[in-house]
């Protein structure tokens, strides 16, 4: 099978395909997979695809597809043709808009079907508001629940609404991957004084139990005020992992610091122990 887009959708069905046996081509337009997500999770990703059989092509760019007998050719601007019995289009998405009418009401939509909104969820036209899909990012059915009820509460006044940007990465590849808040990347180019703290699954019971080895839990944090400024994670239970990070990097003041992590008694064996494992490794980078 050949996949065009490797971002998000792309990406999760060259698991799926992969996991059941096809040999899948994944047809990528930039030079790495998921570059918003830290290298190192970035990296780990492309590794795991291709030992399940997924050929990865970078810096590719559509030109056509061509049927034929028992299959497909897709032709590559690069000038490569590359054969396989299906193809699958996922290179992108676009708001459901086209049919709305929104001619009609004096709103416009950008070329990806997707309604501008301010930080109370209002389109250019006062009193009507946009939440989901149709607003662009995240474009997770989890946001737009929330954007709805903010979106709702702005309507009437309530003070219980909030924008929505504190959300994590959910990417369900094999291995999971989860993440939230800064990457190594962007700390590094802010110039911002930061360590690192890792737990390797390989060594934590419960993925020993599981027989889920692979996978690592990585907390970025601030090397003097020890806050924790974004944490990474692939492998088994990952976007479940990445809540107890999220929670604690809301808290105020010291409460949202490595020093809760080396603080608090685990249950043991659960995945969420690989938190005070990463932070005794972090902590003992500073020494």
């Amino acid at each position: 099978m050949i996949i065009y887009g490797a971002v998000f959708i792309g990406c999760e069905y060259a698991s799926i395909f992969s996991g059941l046996g096809v040999l899948v081509d994944l047809i990528d337009n930039r030079n790495q997979l998921l570059n918003f997500l830290d290298d190192e999770i970035s990296d780990a990703l492309s590794y795991h695809l291709r030992n399940n059989n997924v050929l990865i092509r970078h810096n590719e760019e559509y030109e056509r597809v061509e049927g034929v007998d028992k299959g497909v050719i897709l032709h590559l601007k690069s000038g490569k043709k590359i054969k396989a019995d299906g193809f699958l289009w996922c290179n992108g998405r676009t708001g459901n808009t086209d049919q709305l009418g929104l001619e009609n009401v004096g709103l416009t939509a950008n070329s990806r079907g997707q309604i501008a909104v301010d930080e109370f969820y209002r389109t250019a036209v006062p009193n009507i508001y946009a939440a989901g899909d149709v607003i662009g990012w995240p474009s997770l059915a989890s946001a737009a629940y929330d954007q709805g009820r903010s979106a709702a509460g702005n309507i009437i006044d309530e003070d219980s609404w909030h924008f929505v940007d504190d959300v994590p990465t959910g990417i369900y590849t094999i291995p999971e991957i989860s993440s939230i808040g800064k990457t190594e990347r962007e700390l590094t180019e802010a110039k911002v004084p930061y360590e690192v703290g890792k737990a390797f699954f390989k060594g934590m019971a419960r993925a020993q139990i599981s027989n889920e080895p692979v996978g690592m839990l990585k907390i970025l944090f601030h090397r003097e005020t020890l806050a924790i400024l974004g944490v990474h994670c692939f492998g088994y239970q990952a976007s479940e992992i990445v809540h107890i990070g999220q929670a604690i990097m809301n808290q105020p003041g010291e409460a949202n610091t490595l020093k809760y992590f080396i603080n608090t008694t685990f249950n043991f064996p659960t995945m969420a122990e690989a938190y005070r494992v990463a932070a005794y490794d972090g902590l003992n980078r500073l020494f």
